[in-house]
């Protein structure tokens, strides 16, 4: 009996070195090909980048009259207003590395810069609406929310606030018009943001009392 359990302790040694080994070489060859994609990528001269998707704000339906009195919101307006004047790309889920390969080592700044861009615009887009909705102003909330999203944005608190608005308005099928971007989106928020249209879905269905 002894030995059997000492052969079964030989043998489980055995199978944890052999996944440690396999595991160790198997990071090893990753890392390998991260550092030879990463020097093929930093010496990647500069391309040209007519093939933007580049972003242009709708500035007619932004509501810049709503709240002016408000700080936070004469924030929002002023950070809208400076964006409408710059480039603003949606990188999401691309690597600079990737980006590097595609438009050149040396255009990467620009890169981050219309990135950094694109990022501001979404959370400041969320956070307008959420002070537009706050104060009873769900229409022009619901205009922000739905172009955020129109951008592919991964602010889970946009889909969230949005399906909210579409349930107050009675217009809860709506949310089955943005399955189809949020299942395409290129972040680790993907799978988050569906979860949250699913139980807002669920939540319509459910008999309502009273």
């Amino acid at each position: 009996m002894n030995f059997i359990l000492f052969a079964s302790t030989v043998l489980f040694g055995f199978v944890i070195a052999f996944a440690i080994s396999k595991d160790k070489k198997t990071q090893a060859a990753m890392e390998k090909n991260y550092w030879e994609k990463e020097a093929a990528a930093n010496n990647t001269r500069r391309k040209p980048l007519d093939d933007l998707d580049y972003i242009k704000l709708p500035m007619e339906i932004f509501p810049m009259d709503l709240l002016s009195d408000m700080p936070k919101v004469e924030d929002y307006r002023q950070i809208i207003l400076s964006l409408s004047e710059c480039p603003i790309v949606n990188f999401t889920g691309i690597s600079n590395t990737d980006l590097k390969l595609r438009y050149g080592a040396p255009n990467i700044d620009l890169l981050t810069s219309y990135d950094q861009n694109y990022t501001l615009l979404v959370r400041t887009l969320q956070q307008w609406a959420q002070a537009l909705y706050d104060a009873g102003h769900m229409a022009e909330a619901c205009q922000l929310l739905e172009f955020a999203v129109s951008t592919g944005t991964d602010v889970s608190a946009t889909y969230r606030l949005l399906c909210e608005i579409y349930h107050k308005q009675g217009t809860p099928g709506k949310i089955a018009g943005l399955y189809p971007i949020a299942e395409t989106l290129n972040s680790a928020m993907r799978n988050t943001i569906v979860r949250i249209l699913q139980e807002s879905d669920q939540a319509s269905s459910r008999p309502h009392c009273g």
